[in-house]
């Protein structure tokens, strides 16, 4: 997730000779910088913009961490939607996600060293204490070793490491005797049964309190780990190491990165993602630099910083070296399988790749580093974040957003390194759409769906702990720092580690066992901590010049990654067939098949039938050519089964207090008006019907007329429900899922379907509603009474007029004046439309009361022997999913609002319900049961 500060250290000076020479380095760094951020044409930003841009992230912390504080501790993590704290056990299980939980605090844990970088050394000195007195880590509970690693353990560490600093500069902290590194130690002890393999390799979880395989555990069967679960613990546990004296841990995280290094695919140089922990074979063989590996060529780096040992280097060299021959694809990064890395493994990439630039900054190597930050900055433009996942035609994969900080990360990194003015404006558009998008009352929320802009009810320990923090540097100058932060190198988690610690308690021996695997090559090592004058030409427009040819790299072209082996053959032999551009009725695609084992079939409903039989290709080559076309016809025919369905929509609260600021993911209907044809959306606000559930007439049509209406779900079907209303004189219709505790977080999107017959005479949009989402409406009635939505496809920019408009009412008026003045507005509220655009029209499905939106539309299962692909339209085979010049950027235009700080804490009351909520929490919390997984 993060990076160091600086260059590699000088290249001879290893090892406990390094350090002042780093020291040195870095400053050049930092002085090459300034040279180009004062270069003539540069477009510097003015010394007052980057000092408001500053204040403006410290208020944003400020908003998120004092919610946290007051609605959420000393629970886990924040849920800024329903303000309450996330407390394991208590909400419904999120899976893997919620590994991250111990009941530890996560979050006040995650985020002490942040306190210190945003000089808040008063908070940091009441938050050690809460810490110390508080948390508990003999849980009975089960946690991910990684998360726990890089999360608790890096932030207890990384609070030592600036306390002990405090307390030296003489002012805070007098009192601290290293309670938070004896700490560190107890969990350090706790994560160590989980090493108890014959590889070396860690298991995944942990029980905290029994460790792995004792029989109150409820662990320690799991066979498989991913690359950076195994491979990123040498930095937490080498400091722990060099802190304590005791040399355990370091040999630990050591022999695990022995392990997986010994494993490589010795052909590529490159490591799977998951990896068995008892016999070292690889579970998945595809290879890239996002989630399940990222971290472990950070470390790789990064441990020889910290540590000075020569193996880490040459082993991260010789990575590197095949990551750029085989992944690298520029401005693309796609993973490729290791024992045929010429050929890609899918047709994606995922959002943790984006902290790669910034290791490449750290590695020395600037150009590909600017190319793919600014490819992944185009997609920010495009979606205001960056999806989960996303294709090599830059369309969203997987739409979720849940506030990562990988890029700024690498923005920041980019922007020490060439002092180019360019990452500053990067730097405001990440707060602008933070603020815009992302912020409600109660925190900042993640998103569900950056197409439609729906919230999710979290907010993940790491946007406080890596989101501020490298924001905050990015904009401040040397003198707003209390520290330099030159001394310390950032964890994955952007916890702060010194660099002292590499001459402290060396108990390892440093046996270099690189070398006993491979003969590396010399070239591997050119660019460690190169000349500046050779990193940074004396050219200002330097970073502009790469970055230009990209500038519309997502909006005006579909690029298609070539293959190395496509590149190599030249005029040879012809590329293997991919499944974009197979046609059925292509005798030469259908030769081709034959030759790959693949064999056709056509169904009566004119649709065709792929199947697999490897022992039936010319070749194994050609086998494993028929096994990649067939992942790839799936994925194809995946993603077109999801564009037949529906998109979920949003339900916006545009009222006081929230004013857009909570955006709910709803799911949409076949059957009433289509919102993806009517832009500006319905809005309205809300009326609770009698009888509830919309079954019957509506017997208070006065309170539902030119109002949007509430239901419950149940008792009939949905168009019935929407025609007694629409009968009733309502603009539009949300339903409300019955089953207490259903939310959108953890159940598929739903949309409703018809009654089996002509729904024509509906035309009010409908949307349903999870139990979780209803509640927040039903909950601001009860606070507010009048409570104004929008319905619409995807959620709009925030109500800025309304918002002052409220904040000059609130000066003169009562807050009963107010809700006469919204009440009276409501009679000019309509639905306004737009004319639904050219060839687009409805589809109305089977009559059933549900139907899931997002089905798993891969029901196949490929072996080694057969593959199986559902059956496609011959006579519309897969295409380009874009076309050359189409799908214009809708450019979103921030402007900049001085005096925009909107403190909500001090504007809305909480209300009675999330008090309540919270009060059963703190009880709940007292008195927690054994967890249930």
């Amino acid at each position: 997730m993060s990076g160091a500060v600086g260059c590699q250290g000088g290249g001879g000076d290893r090892g406990p000779r390094w350090r002042r020479p780093w020291k040195l380095l870095a400053l050049g760094l930092l002085s090459a910088s300034s040279v180009l951020a004062a270069a003539p044409g540069a477009g510097a930003m003015s010394k007052e913009e980057k000092r408001r841009l500053g204040n403006q992230v410290l208020e944003m912390f400020d908003h998120a961490y004092s919610n946290y504080m007051e609605h959420a501790y000393p629970a886990d993590e924040l849920m800024p939607l329903t303000c309450r704290g996330r407390v394991r056990g208590q909400e419904p299980s999120r899976g893997d996600v919620d590994d991250a939980l111990g009941k530890f605090s996560l979050t006040l844990i995650d985020t002490l060293d942040t306190l210190v970088v945003l000089n808040k050394t008063k908070e940091f000195e009441e938050a050690v204490k809460k810490v110390i007195k508080d948390v508990n880590l003999d849980n009975d509970i089960v946690v991910s070793v990684f998360e726990t690693n890089i999360r608790v353990l890096g932030g207890l560490l990384g609070g030592h490491s600036v306390a002990i600093m405090l307390k030296e500069k003489g002012e805070y902290m007098q009192w601290y005797n290293g309670e938070l590194l004896h700490m560190a130690k107890e969990l350090g002890y706790k994560l160590l049964p989980a090493f108890n393999t014959t590889s070396g390799l860690p298991y995944p979880r942990v029980n905290l309190k029994f460790g792995v395989r004792h029989p109150e555990a409820r662990t320690g069967t799991e066979t498989d780990t991913c690359t950076a679960c195994a491979g990123t613990l040498i930095l937490e546990f080498a400091a722990l190491s060099r802190f304590t004296g005791t040399s355990i841990f370091e040999e630990y995280a050591r022999k695990a990165l022995d392990f997986i290094w010994e494993k490589r695919q010795r052909s590529s140089n490159l490591v799977g993602v998951t990896i068995n922990i008892h016999t070292g074979d690889w579970v998945r063989k595809d290879s890239g630099v996002g989630a399940g590996i990222d971290s472990y060529y950070e470390y790789l780096l990064k441990a020889y910083v910290l540590l000075g040992d020569d193996s880490f280097l040459e082993r991260f060299n010789t990575h590197y070296d095949a990551i750029m021959r085989y992944i690298s694809q520029p401005p693309l990064l796609l993973d490729v399988h290791i024992h045929k890395p010429m050929l890609n493994a899918r047709t994606w990439m995922d959002s943790l790749l984006a902290f790669f630039p910034g290791l490449q900054v750290l590695k020395g190597d600037i150009r590909p580093a600017i190319e793919t930050h600014e490819m992944l900055y185009q997609v920010i433009k495009k979606h205001n974040f960056l999806p989960e996942a996303f294709t090599t035609d830059f369309r969203v994969h997987w739409a979720q957003h849940p506030l990562r900080p990988e890029f700024a990360e690498s923005t920041y990194f980019l922007y020490k390194a060439t002092g180019d003015p360019y990452y500053l404006e990067v730097g405001k558009t990440l707060i602008e759409n933070l603020n815009k998008y992302a912020r409600v009352p109660c925190g900042f929320a993640a998103m569900k769906d950056v197409r439609t802009g729906s919230h999710e009810d979290r907010m993940d320990s790491f946007f406080l702990a890596e989101m501020f923090k490298y924001l905050y540097l990015l904009f401040a100058d040397k003198e707003d720092m209390i520290f330099d932060i030159e001394d310390y190198i950032f964890t994955t988690e952007a916890h702060l580690l010194p660099l002292w610690l590499s001459t402290t308690n060396q108990t390892i021996s440093k046996k270099n066992t690189t070398t006993e695997y491979t003969e590396l090559d010399d070239s591997n090592f050119d660019w460690t901590c190169p000349n500046t004058q050779i990193l940074f030409p004396n050219d200002p427009m330097f970073a502009q010049s790469i970055r230009e040819p990209l500038k519309n790299v997502v909006d005006k072209s579909c690029p298609r990654g070539i293959s190395r082996a496509e590149e190599n053959l030249g005029s040879g032999p012809k590329p293997p067939l991919r499944a974009r551009d197979f046609m059925a009725s292509n005798p030469e695609h259908l030769e081709i098949l034959k030759k790959m084992g693949v064999s056709l079939i056509h169904l009566k409903d004119g649709r065709v039938q792929l199947v697999q039989h490897a022992v039936q290709a010319a070749s194994s080559l050609d086998a494993e050519d028929g096994l990649r076309f067939m992942q790839e016809m799936i994925e194809l025919s995946s993603q077109q089964q999801k564009e037949q369905q529906l998109p979920p929509r949003a339900v916006q609260i545009v009222s006081h207090p929230f004013f857009g600021r909570v955006v709910l993911t709803a799911g949409p209907a076949q059957f009433g008006m289509d919102l993806s044809k009517h832009k500006a959306g319905t809005r309205g606000f809300v009326a609770t019907i009698k009888p509830y559930n919309g079954c019957s007439e509506i017997t208070n049509p006065e309170a539902v007329k030119e109002k949007i209406a509430l239901m419950q779900r149940g008792q009939c079907m949905f168009a019935e429900k929407a025609r007694n209303i629409q009968k009733a004189g309502a603009i539009g219709g949300i339903v409300i899922d019955d089953n207490e505790g259903s939310s959108s977080d953890t159940a598929p999107l739903f949309q409703m379907a018809g009654d089996g017959k002509n729904t024509d005479d509906i035309t009010i949009p409908m949307l349903f509603l999870f139990n979780k989402e209803g509640n927040i409406i039903l909950d601001a009635i009860q606070e507010y009474e009048a409570v104004e939505v929008l319905l619409s496809d995807k959620a709009k920019d925030r109500d800025l007029e309304m918002e002052n408009m409220d904040q000059k009412l609130s000066e003169n008026d009562s807050h009963k004046q107010n809700s006469e003045e919204a009440t009276s507005a409501s009679q000019d509220v309509g639905v306004v439309s737009e004319e639904p655009e050219e060839g687009e029209s409805s589809d109305v499905t089977d009559p059933d009361s549900l139907s899931p939106a997002n089905t798993d539309s891969d029901s196949v299962s490929i072996s080694n022997q057969d593959s199986y692909v559902p059956g496609t339209d011959e006579a519309s085979a897969p295409e380009p999913a874009c076309t050359q010049g189409n799908n214009q950027p809708q450019e979103q235009k921030t402007e900049t609002e001085s005096n925009s700080k909107v403190n909500w804490d001090n504007k809305v009351q909480p209300m009675e319900s999330i008090l309540a909520d919270w009060n059963e929490d703190i009880e709940a919390f007292e008195m927690m049961e054994k967890d249930e997984l």
